[in-house]
């Protein structure tokens, strides 16, 4: 467990925690992630034991969690820091070597923000950090779909629903358009309203449905067969 000392911090800065067992893998985001002057990785863990405690020490903006640790995974992990209030604002970023992953799929449903792939480009890891910390899922909605799609009919476990009973008629509306990879922009342009009031309803739907982000409405819009996955999706 290293936090990273900064001998001129700065809170302007994203602050990321790295999670990963490879320690070149940490070495190679941290110097290039360190290399962008609105980032600052500021600890890293090997493993989800060591960084569930650093990450309460430290509320980073971003944790970048492999999904396959020993110990304590990135899911288990991921699942924790999701139920604990004092890190209510903590993105966590789950890193894959493969985009179609039952485990990444888990680590949605836990309270992941998204899945980035190691192999990622510096732009892509830097638009990864930029789009977690600002509460944006952080989806590509083509792999997305072939992922829920692959996973949702025939889940690892059970696992309960969430009702769609609290929503509105426009809220559902609202969640098949987030369950379909819509931007708050494109919502409001498809449903004809201001980008301000389709962020708020996204907001009011995922309040109502306990969801920690748009990376869970969803899973739930899924899950509850508001969105079916086709069998044509790429």
């Amino acid at each position: 467990m290293t936090p990273v000392a900064d001998d001129s911090p700065s809170r302007d800065r994203l602050r990321v925690v790295l999670a990963d067992d490879q320690q070149l893998i940490r070495a190679g985001f941290a110097a290039l992630l360190n290399s962008e002057p609105d980032i600052e990785v500021v600890g890293e863990a090997a493993n989800g034991d060591e960084a569930l405690p650093l990450v309460r020490a430290l509320v980073p903006d971003v944790v970048l969690m492999d999904v396959q640790m020993p110990g304590t995974n990135g899911i288990d992990a991921t699942r924790r820091i999701a139920a604990d209030a004092a890190l209510a604002r903590v993105r966590v970023v789950i890193l894959t070597n493969y985009a179609l992953d039952a485990y990444v799929f888990e680590a949605l449903r836990a309270g992941a923000a998204g899945f980035l792939l190691k192999d990622t480009g510096p732009d892509e890891l830097f638009r990864s950090v930029r789009v977690a910390s600002a509460g944006e899922a952080l989806l590509s909605p083509t792999i997305t779909k072939r992922l829920i799609a692959a996973y949702v009919a025939s889940p690892p476990a059970p696992t309960a629903v969430p009702t769609l009973a609290p929503l509105t008629p426009r809220e559902r509306e609202v969640l098949t358009l987030v369950g379909a990879g819509l931007s708050n922009r494109e919502i409001a342009e498809h449903l004809t309203l201001s980008h301000t009031t389709a962020k708020t309803h996204v907001s009011r739907t995922m309040i109502k449905l306990g969801a920690r982000d748009r990376a869970q409405l969803v899973v739930i819009a899924y899950e509850t067969g508001l969105v079916t996955p086709r069998t044509g999706d790429r």
